[in-house]
C-alpha cells in the first residue's frame, strides 16, 4: 500500500489541493463528514475518501490503514473539532502537520465583530430586528429563545437535516430558504430586500466563504453586518498559499 497525506476537509480550497495532489500523482485520503462535502471531489485512483467523524477511538486505526506520513488541514475555520483532534494525532504519532487557513477579509466599519455566538445570543444586538442567520444549521437551535425577541430567517444547504434542525428551532417555511453557495451579490440582494432585512448573521468565512459578497450587499443596502470571528486555536504550523500547502503534501510522501 502507498504512504498517504491525510487531507482534511470539504472546502473548495481543500478540493483545489486535491486536484493539483492528483495531477503530482500524490496519494491522499481524504475525510469529510458528508455526502455533500464528498461531492465536491472528483473520482481520482489517487484519492481515497472517507466519509464520516473521526475521534479519539478511531484515529489510530486510520493513520495505520492509510499509511498517513503527513496531515494537511484544510477544514473549514468554523471545524475545531476536527483540528484539535489532528493537532494531537501529530503530535502522538509524530507526523509533520500543516493547516491551510483561508485568509481573513479585513476589518470595514460598517462590520460589526463578535468573538462568539455566546457575545451574540447574550447581548441585545438581535432585538426587533429582521435577522438572516447565514451561520449553518447547528447552531440554529441556541437561536430558538429569540423567536419572540426579533424576527429571524435562516439561509441553508438544501438538505434533510439542516430543515428538520431549522423547523424544530421554531423558523417557520416562509422563512428559510435552501440555496448551495456561491450566492452571487445580485441574488443576495434580491433575497434581502424580499424579506426586508435589516441584519445578518454570517461566520468569517473569508472570500471563498461568501463573505466579500456578503459586506459588498450590506454596504449598498446599508444593512447591519455581524460577523462572528473565527475560533482561535495554536496550530503547529500554518499557511493560507495554496502552492505552500501542495509543496507541502510533496514533500512529506517523497520524503518516505
Amino acid at each position: 500500500m502507498l504512504d498517504r497525506i491525510w487531507l482534511i476537509g470539504g472546502t473548495r480550497e481543500s478540493r483545489e489541493i486535491a486536484t493539483a495532489l492528483a495531477e503530482h500523482r500524490i496519494p491522499i485520503a481524504i475525510s469529510v463528514t458528508t455526502q455533500t462535502a464528498r461531492s465536491l471531489y472528483s473520482e481520482s485512483p489517487y484519492l481515497n475518501i472517507r466519509v464520516g467523524k473521526l475521534d479519539r477511538d478511531s484515529i489510530e486505526q486510520f493513520l495505520r490503514q492509510e499509511r498517513i506520513r503527513g496531515i494537511l488541514d484544510a477544514s473549514h475555520p468554523y471545524a475545531m473539532a476536527v483540528s484539535e483532534l489532528a493537532t494531537t494525532a501529530a503530535e502522538e504519532y509524530q507526523l509533520p502537520y500543516l493547516r491551510f487557513e483561508r485568509p481573513a477579509l479585513e476589518d470595514e466599519e460598517h462590520v460589526l465583530h463578535l468573538p462568539s455566538f455566546n457575545d451574540l445570543l447574550g447581548g441585545d444586538d438581535l432585538r426587533s430586528e429582521r435577522v438572516l442567520l447565514v451561520v449553518g444549521y447547528q447552531i440554529l437551535p441556541r437561536f430558538q429563545p429569540w423567536q419572540e425577541r426579533s424576527t429571524l430567517f435562516a439561509r441553508l444547504l438544501p438538505s434533510q437535516i439542516a430543515l428538520e434542525t431549522a423547523l424544530a428551532a421554531g423558523f417557520t417555511p416562509d422563512r428559510l430558504i435552501a440555496l448551495r453557495p456561491p450566492v452571487s451579490a445580485e441574488l443576495e440582494a434580491a433575497l434581502w430586500r424580499q424579506w426586508q432585512i435589516t441584519m445578518v448573521v454570517a461566520k468569517a468565512s473569508g472570500k471563498a466563504g461568501g463573505e466579500d459578497v456578503k459586506r459588498q450587499v450590506a454596504a449598498e443596502l446599508g444593512v447591519k453586518l455581524v460577523i462572528i470571528d473565527r475560533p482561535v486555536l495554536s496550530y503547529p504550523q500554518q499557511t493560507s498559499d495554496i502552492a505552500e500547502a501542495v509543496t507541502f503534501c510533496l514533500r512529506n510522501v517523497a520524503s518516505n
